[in-house]
């Protein structure tokens, strides 16, 4: 299997799994090739044409042609300079490793992830809060994300690629399509009634159950076991945590339980003023079951053989893929 074909399958699965509906999605690249055919010439030099297929920004090859035959995957939930050297040990000792795959985005798709943080306007929109309140509240926090960007060194772990000539893919927002859209779907099927509950079910996953072994399990962070789950939503996509002020409009839209990756102690007080019930599923047991669920659709007929490391476990729900 190519590069080139592992990247585009990923991002066509991000799409088909996107929590706003594939009509928003592709309205999004619509939206970026109108701004390319108005650019000027020299504008177009520095547009990221790369959009114009793939509208999410936080997911690219970031090192390789992507014509590269991939056989052997080391894949971390982050891939850094010590994942690179650890790629290239394993290699000097005789291990196939074709590819890094990084959940979390370096190099360009790292400078640029604030951008996919507008398709939170989207998902909220279906949860009821409209559109006009949603777009205003993200505008500020997508700004202030942009900034905190802006001086960190993006190139360091793509260097390290290029140099020991190792290809190099991100799939971030992709990864936390298949998350959010499993366990929302996952909990509108299962209706669970009360925040135990809601617990339970994610206990009985894999990658929870896993994650719960380092203590690192789901918790309740806010309400009680004994409450009533109500309207449930997952907030697991849309590059990292959205504006706090948006947790009173949940409300007010009829959303009484939160299951999320993260919540900054920001957002938590925000999140109690509204009386929400907030399950923190995990971070990283979250990103590790969204790429898991990824990697089984990109496998579907191939055999790849995947290495673990910087905290992803594979769980395979495909009986073709090789661990």
């Amino acid at each position: 299997m190519k590069l080139k074909d592992i990247y585009k399958k990923a991002i066509e699965t991000g799409l088909k799994n996107d929590p706003r509906g594939n009509e928003a999605a592709t309205k999004d690249l619509l939206r970026r090739e109108k701004e390319f055919n108005e650019l000027k010439p020299d504008e177009k030099e520095f547009f990221d044409t790369e959009s114009l297929q793939n509208p999410y920004s936080d997911s690219r090859i970031l090192y390789g042609t992507g014509e590269e035959e991939i056989k052997s995957i080391l894949i971390g939930i982050d891939i850094e300079v010590g994942e690179i050297l650890l790629a290239d040990n394993l290699r000097s000792k005789g291990r196939r490793v074709d590819l890094l795959l990084s959940h979390h985005p370096e190099g360009r798709a790292y400078a640029n992830l604030y951008s996919v943080m507008q398709m939170q306007s989207d998902i909220l929109n279906r949860f009821g809060v409209p559109i006009n309140i949603a777009e205003g509240l993200m505008e500020g926090r997508i700004k202030e994300v942009e900034r905190r960007l802006m001086p960190a060194n993006h190139t360091r772990a793509v260097d390290a690629a290029r140099l020991l000539n190792i290809p190099f893919l991100c799939l971030h927002t992709p990864a936390d399509n298949m998350v959010a859209s499993y366990l929302q779907r996952l909990f509108d099927e299962k209706k669970p009634y009360l925040v135990a509950d809601v617990l339970d079910i994610l206990k009985g996953i894999p990658e929870y159950k896993d994650a719960g072994l380092y203590s690192v399990g789901p918790k309740i962070t806010l309400g009680q076991k004994n409450r009533k789950a109500g309207k449930i939503f997952v907030d697991m996509t849309g590059g990292t945590e959205g504006a706090k002020d948006i947790f009173e409009i949940l409300t007010t839209s009829g959303v009484s339980t939160i299951v999320g990756m993260h919540l900054s102690e920001d957002h938590r007080k925000e999140a109690e003023k509204n009386h929400l019930n907030v399950i923190i599923a995990g971070h990283i047991s979250s990103d590790t079951l969204g790429l898991n669920l990824l990697i089984d659709d990109l496998s579907k007929g191939e055999s790849l053989e995947i290495l673990e490391c910087s905290g992803f476990r594979r769980f395979s729900r495909s009986e073709s893929t090789r661990h």
